[in-house]
């Protein structure tokens, strides 16, 4: 029979230093903001067993080496250091993935979120009164008023559309202050997307209401120090989350953002043809042929920027990888033009054989891109 194993004084202090709340914070080129964060954190958080887990995309500005300072004097203070990889929500997954905490709060890095409402949201999570407790701007007693106007209304755009569509029913689904309890969020783990912005609309819209949440007012502050990382990219990203969602994730968010940019690509092949059969006269099976090239190469320059831009290609690998991108994608051009041509020859419409053969390629170039183009190193 085996003998029970007991705690001994070493694994009971062991248990008894274990921090009760995480604080995970994705970081990018927020040097100056951390440190202020950092001590806004240990004053808001007095007496309360903690750490902070600063998740840093490989900042150019050397975050990074800021937070490694930081650890070495306390070792509440972790840094995870990610290369090769980018994105928001990604960041908090695999910083609330990483704790051991029972507890899990998201903030941002540019001190725009309220620290001293953490104890408060810790209470309503350990007392039982909810397993999500979102910091809302949109309730009573909250505030964006250093929102510009162009912000305020996109906000409230995004907002409007996740509750129309998706069914949210909180008033600030697109928040990035939250805490939740860590055994919840590992059960929606592995159904929450690594890309995008949005990790909060994420979790709620896959808990599908089944998780008890509460929202508290804060005041949205104004960035200190750094740039906002919003940009036009973020729209695009929302919209595929949105999507990737209301089909039950049916389809990725990244196989929407792909088949988005395909989408794209259908008119660059479209408008070169056309070109190319009217303004250069070529024969249809070489107009077809350019046209398929130029988009693949349109494809793979915005799929760059946007489908995979959280392993986005840099330096010489856009051009080793734009070669993999022809290569990988040859079988569908080669059934590209012979389906075209096919369609073409016994129904001589330019557009109608065009958008056939364009189509044939959509599945096999989504599969191979994955593996050889813009695979996870």
């Amino acid at each position: 029979m085996n003998e029970a194993i007991r705690p001994g004084p070493e694994t009971a202090q062991a248990s008894a230093d274990l921090p009760a709340l995480a604080v995970v914070v994705p970081t990018f080129n927020e040097r100056d903001n951390v440190p202020k964060l950092y001590r806004k954190l240990e004053a808001a958080l007095a007496g309360i067993a903690w750490e902070v887990i600063f998740v840093d995309d490989n900042s150019p500005d050397g975050t990074w080496d800021v937070l490694r300072g930081l650890a070495q004097q306390d070792r509440r203070v972790r840094c995870i250091r990610r290369v090769g990889r980018r994105g928001l929500s990604g960041a908090c997954i695999e910083g609330i993935l990483a704790s051991s905490a029972p507890y899990a709060a998201v903030m941002d890095a540019d001190l725009q979120h309220d620290e001293t409402q953490l104890p408060k949201m810790l209470s309503l999570l350990q007392g039982g009164h909810a397993e999500l407790v979102v910091g809302s701007r949109y309730v009573e007693g909250g505030s964006a008023d250093s929102f510009n106007k162009s912000r305020a209304g996109a906000s409230a755009f995004a907002t409007s559309i996740a509750r129309s569509i998706l069914g949210v029913s909180i008033a600030d689904p697109m928040s990035g202050f939250f805490m939740i309890r860590a055994d919840r969020f590992e059960q929606l783990a592995p159904r929450l997307s690594t890309q995008g912005f949005k990790i909060l609309l994420d979790i709620v819209a896959t808990a599908r209401g089944e998780l008890k949440t509460v929202e508290i007012p804060y005041t949205f502050g104004s960035r200190l120090h750094g740039e906002s990382k919003l940009d036009s990219m973020v729209a695009l990203d929302f919209l595929g989350l949105v999507l990737a969602k209301f089909t039950n994730d049916a389809v990725t968010l990244r196989f929407l953002m792909f088949a988005m940019v395909g989408g794209t690509g259908l008119f660059v092949h479209l408008g070169t043809l056309f070109l190319a059969l009217n303004a250069f006269d070529l024969q249809f099976p070489e107009a077809q042929a350019l046209g398929a090239f130029v988009a693949m190469t349109s494809n793979f320059i915005l799929n760059n920027f946007l489908t995979y831009r959280d392993q986005r290609l840099k330096g010489f690998a856009i051009l080793r990888g734009l070669l993999a991108f022809y290569l990988v994608c040859s079988v569908g051009l080669f059934a590209n033009v012979g389906v075209a041509f096919s369609v073409y020859d016994q129904e001589p419409i330019w557009w109608l054989a065009g958008a056939a053969g364009a189509l044939m390629g959509v599945v096999w170039n989504y599969a191979m891109s994955g593996l050889f183009v813009w695979r996870k190193r």
